[in-house]
């Protein structure tokens, strides 16, 4: 028996979001364009509750509040699709990897381009981070969700990564914020002076 599809959708800083799944999963985050966000099941239901956890963890994601998602994922695919996305799903956090990288991970290096058409099939937009992997020389490469929003994605990681790696600092070490005074005085208050 089929399970029932449920869905929602919000606004995001990406524009709106169309999240889908069934009663224990998600499977599906499709940003406004993306061609799979039209093949929404006749039978579909829209449902506000299932969806309050995901939808909290993109606003904590979008706010640079979280760097990873705890998500129940279930995405529809072949072995090959499944493999690509799970090997997206270990791109850290502000990094990013070219399609060529992408294939070696998986085992497959000449693969290059049947991993970038799995990558664009990928039916879990941003939480298995497509957006991370980009051309072989860095540049920015096709996104279903568009290449600004890529562009987007990756500012938003770098920037709250920024600032994690700035409160992992602040934590192990507490003079990283409150530095020993020269002479006396704070490194402020010496830098004033001078």
């Amino acid at each position: 028996m089929k399970n029932r599809i449920y869905f929602t959708e919000f606004v995001s800083p990406l524009g709106p979001l169309q999240l889908r799944g069934t009663s224990t999963s998600l499977t599906g985050i499709f940003l406004e364009h993306h061609p799979l966000a039209k093949r929404l099941p006749p039978d579909a239901l829209r449902e506000e509750e299932l969806f309050c956890s995901a939808r909290q963890e993109l606003l904590e994601y979008f706010a640079g509040t979280r760097l990873e998602f705890s998500l129940s994922l279930e995405a529809s695919g072949t072995l090959f699709q499944k493999s690509v996305w799970a090997a997206l799903s270990t791109i850290h956090h502000g990094e990013t990897i070219s399609y060529g990288e992408l294939a070696r991970r998986i085992g497959r290096p000449r693969a290059v381009r049947a991993v970038g058409l799995a990558t664009a099939r990928n039916p879990l937009s941003i939480v298995v981070p497509c957006h991370r992997v980009v051309g072989s020389n860095g540049a920015l490469t096709g996104y279903s969700g568009g290449l600004e929003n890529k562009r987007f994605l990756l500012a938003l990681e770098a920037a709250s990564r920024t600032t994690s790696d700035f409160q992992a600092r602040a934590r192990e070490s507490p003079q990283f914020l409150f530095p020993a005074p020269v002479h006396g005085q704070s490194r402020l208050a010496a830098g004033l002076q001078k």
